[in-house]
């Protein structure tokens, strides 16, 4: 696809979504596998369908809804996207950050990602929450390869602070006060949607990962070469120990993200409520 065709492409969804909205959100937040009860929180809220938004692939990953949700967290507006995109499903990076796009197009500031993801930090446990620090792209592709369009972001955006670190630390003070168990790791994205083989696990322990998945750095670095600040949020969902490997089944892990998806939604509304005091938004329910 050109370039052309998916700024259109952007434009449009952006303008489909804008008419809808009472006001522009500051905060945009992608959900993963077995997450979307977050979306339960929100004030004033309404929300669509990816197939009713213009130019959206479709969702086919299991547990991802496949639905845009808006309205206010603590106060703050918000997008919520319920599921997200993956290349393993057939849809280029560039696809894959469609979302990030649409949000910085709507005045965005934020973009908060949230994954399940396997641990390989031997150290985790299934159902920890993990604040990603940083990221390792093993998906052999980027959403800014070809013509880069300058009013988006600099053709070579510096990826050196990827996640911000003011967010960050807000993170672990909520999770602090809250007492919600916060690991901190780097997050190492693969293609798929082949699960990782006791030789391939190791390997990405060795090259420094802590936990391993299939999705969100391509929405990382498309969010860093529009401005946004990023947060990164995984739920892991098993661990992948490579001297001890174990069949995964899809439902168990689905079952771990969904035990441990009220601490995620507690973690990410105190987030909110935070930030919402920072920078002046009228709070609100949430």
């Amino acid at each position: 696809m050109a370039m052309t065709e998916y700024r259109q492409q952007v434009e449009e969804g952006a303008a489909f979504i804008a008419a809808r909205l009472r006001e522009r959100p500051r905060w945009g937040i992608i959900l993963g596998t077995g997450q979307g009860r977050l979306a339960e929180h929100l004030k004033d809220g309404a929300g669509l369908s990816y197939g009713e938004i213009p130019h959206f692939p479709p969702s086919t990953t299991p547990s991802h809804a496949g639905r845009l949700a808006w309205g206010r967290l603590a106060g703050v507006p918000v997008l919520v996207f319920q599921g997200r995109f993956h290349l393993y499903e057939g849809v280029s990076p560039r696809q894959a950050a469609l979302p990030v796009r649409l949000l910085a197009a709507l005045g965005g500031e934020v973009l908060a990602v949230c994954n399940a993801a396997g641990g390989l930090n031997p150290l985790f446990q299934a159902g920890d929450l993990m604040l990603i620090t940083d990221h390792i792209n093993l998906l052999g592709d980027n959403p800014l390869v070809g013509a880069n369009v300058d009013d988006w972001g600099p053709r070579f955006p510096d990826m050196s602070r990827a996640y911000d670190p003011g967010l960050r630390a807000l993170a672990e003070e909520v999770a602090r006060e809250r007492r919600l168990r916060l690991r901190q790791g780097i997050y190492v994205a693969v293609k798929g949607p082949s699960l990782e083989t006791p030789a391939e696990t190791r390997m990405l322990r060795l090259l420094g990962a802590d936990a391993v998945g299939m999705s969100t750095v391509p929405e990382v670095i498309a969010a860093v070469h529009a401005g946004l600040r990023v947060l990164g949020l995984s739920v892991i969902s098993n661990l992948n120990l490579p001297d001890a490997m174990a069949p995964i089944d899809l439902e168990e892990i689905i079952a771990t993200v969904a035990a441990a998806e009220p601490r995620l939604v507690e973690l990410l509304l105190g987030i909110l409520a935070r930030y919402a005091q920072e920078v002046g938004v009228g709070i609100g329910g949430g």
